[in-house]
């Protein structure tokens, strides 16, 4: 009995893993059509926390369009031109189009450390400049944007559709991850200042931080994260009659070809950086496998 339950555990956790995977991809929302920045802070971030999502989204059937904004080059280490090199390698194994898809910013301002805090308005302003500059006409975004309001005057106007980047916590507590949700709340929010009238013309979708036992569940947590989202949408259910219900999300579990597509991402591109412990964390790391993005709430009063 016990050889049998030895022989017959690693089929059924395959199995569990594939049919979570299958459904993510045949009975969850995703994106349609849409031009998406992928914002990170660090070149390896795409690969290390982004791999679902991305390996998701640039699916060539969905007509999506994806771009990474890196703000850091990781230069720490004096590593900063090779690890430029290496996002664009990894970047085209996870699906982006081409090298041009990707920037990589060189600013004193956005240092790569564990110690420093970068500033929103300047993180606020260089998104403001990349995509929504002055000289960006209104008429596409007037099509986009629902009118409430007459005494606004122009709508809110983009170049992209949908945001992405790290919540509040940042998955690992880094700083320079954190500086990005609140940089990336400050365009948005500067974009909708007095334009109440408008829908904002971006989406900002954030990665879920989850706790320590979770992050290192590998694809055990594909059925709890599809669980715990459950649940919440059942709570939300009851509760919208009493209040404001919560954005959606997007949840994406990679496929047992896509997980070792999000391991090449590493171990092919980012050589430079496969040390001790992310041999570790591809290996056990959910977020390898598994993406959960939580829409946020942008106002003109949001930061």
């Amino acid at each position: 009995m016990d050889l049998y339950l030895a022989l017959a555990l690693p089929i059924l956790i395959t199995t569990a893993w594939l049919y979570t995977a299958q459904t993510t991809r045949a009975s969850l929302p995703t994106l349609h059509n849409k031009r998406i920045c992928l914002l990170i802070a660090h070149p390896d971030d795409e690969a290390m926390f982004f791999s679902p999502t991305l390996l998701a989204l640039t699916n060539p059937a969905l007509g999506n369009h994806i771009k990474i904004l890196c703000l850091s080059s990781g230069d720490a280490d004096g590593l900063g031109e090779i690890r430029k090199k290496e996002l664009g390698a990894s970047a085209q194994i996870l699906g982006l189009r081409s090298m041009s898809d990707v920037l990589v910013l060189e600013d004193e301002a956005f240092p790569d450390s564990m110690s420093v805090v970068w500033s929103k308005e300047k993180i606020g302003k260089v998104l403001a400049s990349a995509f929504s500059p002055p000289s960006l006409a209104s008429s596409a975004a007037r099509n986009r944007g629902r009118r409430v309001d007459d005494d606004d005057d122009d709508a809110p106007s983009a170049t992209i559709d949908v945001l992405i980047t790290f919540d509040g916590y940042g998955v690992s507590s880094h700083p320079n991850h954190i500086s990005l949700y609140h940089g990336a709340r400050a365009w948005l929010a500067g974009l909708m200042a007095g334009k109440s009238g408008w829908k904002c013309p971006v989406e900002l979708y954030t990665l879920t931080t989850t706790n320590i036992l979770r992050k290192y569940m590998s694809f055990f947590d594909g059925p709890t994260t599809l669980f715990v989202g459950g649940l919440r949408g059942a709570s939300l259910t009851r509760k919208k009659k009493k209040k404001k219900e919560e954005p959606p999300g997007f949840v994406f579990i990679n496929s047992f070809g896509e997980y070792r597509r999000g391991q090449m991402a590493m171990t092919k591109a980012h050589k430079s950086q496969m040390r001790w412990f992310r041999w570790g964390w591809i290996g056990v790391g959910r977020y390898m496998v598994v993406n959960d993005l939580k829409r946020e709430s942008i106002t003109s009063s949001s930061s």
